[in-house]
């Protein structure tokens, strides 16, 4: 399990093969395994194969054809819904209509996600994240049927890989450890511990392929713009509103 997750890649080509079901059972049994709050277990995984929906679950997705392609697409939910009928029906008042509930069950969900992607990993398939979930968490909930609730919080592609992407590249230890407290960062640590980074020879066709002086201008000027993330914010707030998640009155 270990080598696992030091051989993690994103796949994002998968051979045109169904995932056995008693393997996929496991796989998501695997997921239910994850820590979760209160044993609460406040999130739910829609697993879709068929064509039709992933048809329009690839629309939503930005047309990744992965999502197409990949025999499975699991999306996982923040879900408060299955909880609060459990708590109606069991004469309890529940007070989950609220941003910090929403945190609790999207913390639920994730660590449910990360379960179920090593579990994946380790028998022999590959898989891939979609950050497009929070973006069109309002077609996707359209989509799958999700009632209040429950909000989509990410999305898993999962199949048997038609081949295998290089291993990314990572921070070191350094960057991303901080021992008893956290510790400031100099102007020489931050040049230190993204020189590799800045150094890759991967980087430099992004810098000519985006005509850009720096790597950091790529991720704020191209791939994560101020504009889109005021833009999506928007949208997910306006969803966790619709949801049932912004009752934050005393």
């Amino acid at each position: 399990m270990d080598k696992t997750l030091f051989q993690h890649r994103s796949i994002r080509k998968y051979l045109a093969k169904p995932i056995e079901e008693p393997l996929l059972s496991h796989i998501l049994e695997a997921g239910t395994r994850a820590s979760t709050t209160g044993n609460m277990q406040v999130y739910s995984m829609v697993v879709t194969s068929d064509a039709e929906i992933k048809a329009r679950l690839w629309e939503a997705h930005f047309k990744q054809n992965m999502v197409k392609e990949a025999p499975v697409v699991i999306t996982f939910c923040a879900d408060f819904n299955r909880f609060n009928l459990w708590c109606h029906q069991r004469n309890a008042e529940p007070g989950y209509d609220n941003f910090l509930s929403f945190v609790t069950a999207a913390v639920d969900a994730l660590l449910v996600a990360q379960n179920v992607c090593v579990s994946a990993e380790s028998n022999g398939l590959g898989i891939c994240y979609l950050g497009t979930t929070t973006y069109m968490a309002e077609k996707i909930i359209d989509i799958l049927h999700l009632p209040v609730g429950v909000v989509p919080v990410t999305t898993v592609v999962m199949g048997y890989p038609e081949e295998l992407s290089e291993l990314n590249d990572r921070l070191p230890l350094d960057a991303v450890v901080h021992y008893e407290t956290y510790k400031a960062y100099s102007a020489e640590d931050i040049d230190k511990l993204y020189q590799q980074k800045e150094n890759l020879p991967q980087t430099k066709e992004l810098l000519e392929l985006n005509k850009k002086d720096t790597l950091a201008q790529i991720f704020t000027d191209n791939r994560y713009k101020k504009s889109d993330n005021v833009l999506f914010s928007q949208h997910l707030l306006n969803v966790l509103h619709k949801q049932g998640f912004m009752n934050n009155e005393k």
